[in-house]
């Protein structure tokens, strides 16, 4: 792999010249001399000087290298050539909040399998357990990378597990009276919203991605979504899809259409204010879902829930699994195993015909 070398930088400020780089994660500075002693070319030549000696070790893998140097120097660039940029915002800003602010200036071989562990125990206690999760990995992938570069003989992380403290969140789904109730209470376009998330199955990214010019006869043309006020292509290969819609919800659209400032067909559907960005989802929720479902007990419900939900009731409805599938913009694994949860009724019924069908 291309090791990132680092030139350092130049600056000239009061009459000198200052060199300007990073050693071992942190930021170094030194006056190289005056600047009417020192031509700009010898005060590159004196800045390399003090580069050179580092960029040799970098070309060195060494088990001595800061975790911190490790990160930005060859994981991050490397990776950054496949994630989505949502994934990328995400990924650093956990890296940043956990991971380099404590471990940066330690060096690769100085970690070891038992330290990790406890750490991520102790992570287990404050925080949830799909961060605490995604830490686990995190450390696994940079420590197999360490490995494979040759920085170190063995990954410390490999063994690595979330421990079974971590705070699970309660899997919750909404009854159709769940449904029909959050539907009342909320104003046009909230109400139009969540039919789309609810019925239609989009994800909130996509929804509020949605331009009048991809809202077709019957179905949405998911094409893009909204990520942290970001344009981005939809979450996987199998997001890019045509939404089906349903013929109550198409009605609900055309009245959301009449009743817009702009339908043009580069226009947002739900735009902010400006009209030319679209509605940030946090504050959407914020003013106009959260006022309306907290007094009515459905405080709980979030877009999560709203999309498992829509899962949840249409395999209640017996809907084929790829059907949904489809619908929804994953595989089918994913469906069954993460969105989708069956009733207590239907369990009840399952385990009534076994009861039956052995005669006890």
């Amino acid at each position: 792999m291309r090791k990132r070398f680092q030139k350092g930088s130049l600056e000239k400020a009061r009459g000198v010249w200052i060199a300007r780089w990073r050693q071992d994660g942190e930021r170094k500075a030194e006056m190289l001399g005056r600047v009417s002693q020192m031509t700009k070319a010898q005060a590159q030549i004196a800045l390399a000087s003090l580069v050179v000696p580092i960029n040799n070790r970098r070309s060195h893998p060494s088990g001595q290298t800061s975790f911190g140097d490790f990160i930005r120097d060859v994981f991050l660039p490397f990776y950054r050539r496949k994630w989505k940029r949502s994934t990328l915002m995400t990924n650093e800003d956990r890296f940043a909040n956990h991971l380099t602010s404590e471990f940066d200036a330690r060096s690769l071989s100085s970690f070891g399998r038992d330290e990790l562990q406890a750490w991520l125990d102790r992570k287990g206690g404050k925080l949830s357990f799909s961060v605490v999760d995604h830490l686990r990995w995190d450390l696994k992938q940079i420590f197999d990378m360490a490995v494979s570069e040759g920085y170190l003989q063995r990954n410390p992380a490999a063994l690595l597990f979330t421990p079974r403290g971590c705070r699970r969140p309660e899997t919750r789904v909404m009854t159709v009276e769940d449904v029909r109730l959050l539907f009342s209470v909320l104003d046009v376009r909230e109400r139009l919203i969540a039919r789309l998330a609810l019925l239609a199955g989009m994800r909130p990214g996509e929804i509020f991605g949605l331009k009048w010019q991809r809202m077709e006869a019957d179905y949405a043309n998911i094409r893009q979504r909204v990520y942290r006020g970001d344009v981005d292509s939809p979450k996987s290969a199998k997001s890019v899809r045509h939404a089906a819609l349903s013929d109550g919800l198409l009605v609900s659209i055309d009245e959301w259409r009449a009743s817009s400032i702009d339908t043009g067909a580069d226009a947002w559907v739900f735009p902010s204010e400006r009209l030319t960005t679209p509605l940030a989802v946090d504050n959407c929720w914020r003013r106009g879902f959260a006022p309306k479902l907290k007094p009515i007990g459905l405080g709980w419900v979030n877009f999560q829930v709203m999309r498992r939900t829509h899962s949840s009731l249409l395999k209640e409805l017996d809907v084929d699994p790829q059907v949904r599938a489809e619908q929804m913009g994953h595989t089918v694994d994913v469906n069954e195993n993460v969105y989708t949860i069956t009733s207590l009724k239907r369990r009840k019924d399952a385990v009534n015909a076994l009861e039956k069908a052995i005669g006890a």
